[in-house]
């Protein structure tokens, strides 16, 4: 297990145009579907410890700020042929283990996770309602071994968010599994 950093892209960057299906219903969701709205998208993983370990407070969260007006989606671009934990139907697993009640995405060609220059599991983008970026980076400072996820970090960019407050400062990366590649296609914006 490769552990990496988030890229800590540019706040105010637009998000980038998904149409994936979702794991669970079986139906397409697109970043259309969320106009308006403000959006998180997660980069998670059914078998990496550091999702693993904020998966239900993060998919509670989530759901908590779903009556608030946040949408949520959480992607999987893993390659599943190497790392088959994290196939679709284990997907849908995961996110009826938490209680997710938002979609669950599966991107097979791993170009949504290219586009937004996702690097590890758990990688979060926070968007605004005009889907600029707002927070980039760590649900929290726990990790597998240490302490209880709180999501105190999210929460802080999700209440500044919907307060109209500027973005809050400092934004420490997110830090989890590689996002496993299928086999000569790594990105290049590692450097």
């Amino acid at each position: 297990m490769a552990v990496m950093e988030s890229q800590m892209v540019p706040l105010g960057s637009p998000a980038p145009g998904f149409d994936l299906p979702d794991v669970v219903s079986g139906r397409n969701v697109s970043l259309h579907d969320f106009t308006g709205r403000p959006l998180l998208v997660a980069f998670m993983s059914n078998h990496c410890p550091y999702a693993r370990h904020i998966e239900a407070k993060l998919a509670e969260v989530a759901n908590a700020y779903a009556g608030r007006g946040v949408a949520t989606v959480w992607i999987s671009s893993n390659d599943v042929e190497n790392y088959p934990a994290d196939a679709p139907e284990k997907l849908a697993e995961q996110a009826r283990r938490v209680g997710a009640r938002f979609p669950y995405l599966y991107d097979a060609s791993q170009e949504v996770a290219k586009a937004y220059k996702a690097v590890c599991t758990p990688d979060l983008f926070l968007y605004d309602a005009e889907h600029k970026l707002f927070y980039r980076g760590r649900f929290d400072a726990t990790r597998p071994d240490k302490g209880t996820p709180s999501g105190e970090d999210l929460i802080r960019a999700l209440d500044a968010l919907l307060a109209g407050q500027d973005p809050p400062e400092p934004q420490h990366p997110s830090m989890g599994c590689n996002i496993k590649w299928k086999p000569g296609n790594e990105p290049d914006y590692f450097g």
